[in-house]
């Protein structure tokens, strides 16, 4: 199959063009040029590899075209980010593709409700990105449930995997956090640290990805989530980074108005946007449907990109 990925040297097509080139997949990787996979591997000398600015051909109304001229059986597009980009995607590709495959996020849920959260919970998304993703899946699995377009939604939780920092116990992103727990420092979450996040090593979406492919018949008008066997809280988390470090965990807690002062503006707002999702969600319709059995937990994943920081010198270790 000659499979077009859009946004190939991301996070996830580091792991999933080479899965795609084993599998024996003609593979056309589309991106902007910018910079090379998180990952080498010797399967990219096998990929035919186009430069496409996908802001600048959209705007010129020619992307859609672009990627239709790649000649396409099958589509992954990874970084479609608004409804009107995916409605010209589709009204280009329409008739000519066996199979697009969309990569959403687990954000068109909205606040947990029910827990784990099933694909067919009722939507709840705020937020611009949970928006327009809810947005986009309603109208790609609308066309395909029509038999007008052969559309897979497939939503992530937060990726992670060596090459870049982590979602923290403190629900934000700078890695510091794991240096103070490495130093058996004390870590102050928010309100009790019971709130949730939900991670996914890269590769296992990558795996997610490639099994859709092989199962036409029970991925098309679906939506799978694509995350790691069971989310953490931040109590927990932190608690566990804190024994992987070989450290007591010194956890405390500040009421939500309190704690986001101690942190800057960029940091409490990411934590606040995940705390406010507090994803909990079920694999249980991929693991079905898909075949999907992630390799990693989420622990397992986020070890493994501490390990990368460390070796980067962005998490420091307590001298010995």
């Amino acid at each position: 199959m000659r499979v077009v990925m859009i946004g190939a040297s991301g996070h996830v097509g580091t792991y999933l063009v080479p899965r795609l080139v084993a599998a024996g997949h003609e593979v056309v990787a589309v991106s902007r040029g910018r910079h090379a996979p998180y990952q080498a591997h010797s399967a990219w000398a096998k990929v035919e590899q186009r430069t496409i600015d996908r802001a600048a051909a959209e705007a010129a109304g020619t992307f859609g075209a672009q990627v239709r001229d790649l000649r396409p059986d099958a589509v992954i597009d990874m970084i479609c980010f608004t409804l009107e980009s995916a409605r010209h995607l589709v009204e280009a590709l329409r008739g000519t593709v066996q199979h697009f495959l969309h990569c959403g996020t687990i954000w068109v849920h909205g606040p947990s409700a029910v827990v784990p959260t099933t694909e067919a919970q009722p939507r709840a998304p705020f937020g611009d990105y949970g928006i327009q993703k809810a947005a986009i899946e309603t109208y790609l699995l609308d066309a395909a449930r029509r038999g007008q377009f052969p559309a897979t939604v497939l939503h992530p939780g937060h990726i992670v995997g060596p090459g870049w920092a982590p979602l923290n116990p403190a629900g934000h992103f700078n890695p510091a956090v794991f240096t103070q727990l490495a130093a058996g420092a004390e870590l102050v979450l928010p309100n009790l640290g019971l709130e949730t996040v939900h991670h996914v090593h890269a590769d296992d979406v990558a795996q997610a990805f490639e099994r859709a492919l092989d199962h036409w018949g029970a991925a098309v008008g679906e939506s799978f989530h694509v995350v790691s066997p069971a989310a953490l809280t931040l109590r927990g988390y932190a608690e566990a980074m804190a024994a992987w470090f070989a450290q007591p965990a010194q956890v405390s807690f500040l009421p939500w108005p309190a704690w986001r002062t101690t942190v800057t503006e960029a940091e409490a707002n990411a934590t606040w946007d995940h705390i406010a999702h507090s994803p909990n969600c079920s694999i249980a319709k991929a693991e079905r449907l898909l075949q999907y059995r992630p390799r990693y937990s989420s622990l397992q994943a986020v070890y493994e990109a501490v390990q990368w920081l460390i070796a980067d010198g962005q998490v420091r270790l307590p001298q010995r």
